[in-house]
């Protein structure tokens, strides 16, 4: 054989065997994929994934999909694997069988672009900087004994909620915007040491007016909440064909102006004080920044961070969650009637209702369950994903995958519920389901260790608002329009609040004196 024959001989079997090698790698891979025990769901299509199939409603979407392919459903989202969880026993093997390996966060653009590049505690890594942040606000910031000692913010600022409706009683009233500012002002005396937001411009210490204060949370919730395509296909991430990144951008400017004038204020209040004594949480905050104790350094923009996440979480979540009560309770006039008898039976037509009074009141805790069963504050919660591969419930969960806790379709459940679409505050009297993260049924603040920190707050907020609404006024809807006109549907958005606004009219049922 000559060279040229011999070499072209010996580039064939190279080729071959090259071709060879490829196909069994192929053919490998193929079978150790094929290996893997996957969660039933949906056919993908190229590129997309199962984008095709999610609506302007993700909640309703993903739980109509969930009642074809099961209570743990793999889809495809553009480039990422996502694991949606729907019932309490998954939420269960997610939330605290596994819990240490689904207790990261995936970086997307809400994390990164309206809180600080990560920073706060909801979009932190999990890792030292969060366990430390979490620990700071446990026992410090939401500690028994601080909560406690600004109870009389509280009652304060319920009596300028009660004396707003009784001064409009007669005429039509947007209930979630007398809420917010409820919410907003206990929270902002509470973190910030006083209101800063307001009409009096006079001391410069007005940056922001309620009105805008409510159009910035609302936008916030409303980002953080969204399906940003850019999040799952990364590939259209900087064309930005939503405009989420924009408003992303556009919303943090307002709070970080906002937020660099509170902490001005406070450092130099701080200034040339000699034991200077934390008066608010930012105060708490400031001193931690100067901590040479701690583990991992907090920095400004992190301290900007979690101001935001505690003004922006204890003023919109209460607020929408005792605004669907009310829905609930105009719609269902029965139930309206037996939570009224009961406050006139206990706490007596002489006073209004205190915090101190709430766990004597079972029907009114059996209708807040009842409402975040049917409403929560989130359908979801927060994205999670697996740091390792891992198994859960005999499926295979790839490292990376990312997992959705559908607290919407829990309550949902008919395994779980009788008339699961009805509003039934009964279903839990008698029935030691708490709140607390531990009955997976219910999961309003979350579970493990991404659970609310502040949920104790919260909680007293929505008890106390609602007993008081309740107890000191009658409702009407307006005009002619009947319960059943009442419009129901969800908009969207990290809070899942209401489409259509609640606009009723407030009679006063108590004198005002009493409070």
């Amino acid at each position: 054989m000559d060279a040229p024959s011999w070499a072209a001989g010996g580039i064939a079997c190279l080729a071959a065997a090259s071709f060879l090698f490829l196909l069994l790698l192929l053919l490998s891979g193929h079978l150790c994929r094929r290996k893997l025990m996957l969660p039933p769901g949906p056919k993908p299509w190229p590129v997309i994934g199962n984008l095709n199939l999610i609506g302007p409603l993700l909640h309703r979407s993903l739980h109509d999909l969930s009642r074809i392919y099961g209570p743990i459903m793999k889809l495809r989202v553009g480039s990422y694997d996502v694991v949606v969880c729907s019932s309490a026993d998954m939420a269960k093997t997610f939330l605290k069988t596994h819990d240490a390996v689904f207790a990261y966060r995936p970086k997307i653009a809400a994390g990164k672009y309206t809180a600080y590049n990560y920073s706060s505690m909801t979009w932190a890594p999990y890792g030292r900087y969060f366990q430390q942040a979490r620990k700071i606000f446990l026992e410090q910031l939401f500690s028994a004994t601080r909560l406690q000692s600004y109870e009389y913010i509280r009652v304060e600022e319920m009596r300028v909620l009660t004396r707003s409706l009784f001064e409009a009683k007669g005429r039509l009233i947007n209930l979630k915007d007398h809420l917010s500012d409820l919410n907003l002002n206990v929270v902002c005396r509470m973190v910030l040491g006083k209101k800063y937001t307001g009409t009096d411009n006079s001391d410069g210490s007005n940056v922001v007016s309620l009105e805008e204060f409510r159009e910035m949370v609302d936008e916030l919730f409303l980002l953080t909440g969204v399906l940003n395509l850019g999040d799952f296909v990364p590939l259209l991430d900087f064309l930005d064909l939503q405009g989420y990144i924009k408003r992303m951008k556009a919303v943090n400017k307002k709070f970080d102006r906002f937020l660099e004038h509170i902490l001005c204020e406070h450092e130099a209040r701080r200034v040339g004080v000699k034991g200077h004594e934390a008066k608010d949480m930012v105060d708490v905050l400031l001193e931690h920044v100067d901590d040479p104790n701690l583990e991992v350094k907090i920095e400004r923009h992190g301290v900007k961070a979690l101001i935001q996440e505690l003004i922006a979480g204890g003023t919109e979540g209460s607020a929408a969650s005792v605004e669907w009560a009310m829905c609930e309770l105009l719609k269902n006039p029965h139930i309206f009637e037996h939570a009224t008898q009961e406050l006139d039976n206990i706490i007596g037509r002489e006073r209004w209702v205190q915090e101190a009074d709430v766990r004597n009141l079972p029907y009114l805790d059996a209708t807040i369950k009842e409402m975040m069963r049917l409403h929560p504050v989130g359908a979801f919660l927060a994205h999670r994903f697996a740091s390792q591969d891992c198994k859960v419930a005999g499926y295979d969960i790839p490292k990376g995958t990312r997992v959705l806790v559908s607290k919407w379709s829990i309550g949902r459940d008919p395994e779980l519920w009788d008339y699961p679409e009805s509003f039934r505050p009964q279903r839990f009297m008698g029935k030691a389901i708490d709140v607390k993260g531990q009955d997976f049924e219910l999961l309003p603040f979350g579970s493990g260790r991404r659970m609310c920190p502040g949920y104790n707050l919260g909680l007293r907020m929505i008890q106390t608002s609602l007993a008081n609404l309740i107890h000191g006024f009658t409702w009407k809807l307006p005009g002619d329009m009947t319960r059943e006109d009442l419009n129901m549907e969800e908009a969207p958005g990290l809070s899942t609040p209401k489409k259509v606004p609640l606009v009723v009219v407030a009679e006063p049922r108590l004198p005002l004196y009493l409070y």
